[in-house]
């Protein structure tokens, strides 16, 4: 399985938001604040962003940071309703 990445997208005008269907898979268009999120191979970014970045219509493209950032969480503490909720179909 290929690693993806998020790339988002910001265009001038959401005329243009389906051409961009060829850079990568559209997983969300913003018609409010005018943006668009592709996933696209983690290997290809640079070149992916490079050729989306020439296009007339896009203002700016920033890459997304998930995959940077850690997903495992440490020293979680626990929920004190869900601790109840267990009590109290044990019985105690």
């Amino acid at each position: 399985m290929r690693e993806r990445q998020g790339l988002i997208v910001y265009v001038h005008q959401l005329k243009n938001a389906k051409s961009l269907r060829k850079y990568g898979n559209v997983h969300y268009i913003s018609r409010k604040l005018k943006y668009v999120v592709i996933y696209c191979n983690r290997d290809e970014i640079e070149f992916t962003m490079n050729k989306i970045k020439r296009l007339p219509f896009v203002k700016d493209v920033v890459e997304s940071f998930r995959p940077y950032l850690k997903t495992e969480f440490e020293n979680a503490k626990p929920d004190k309703a869900k601790e109840y909720d267990y009590d109290y179909k044990v019985g105690l």
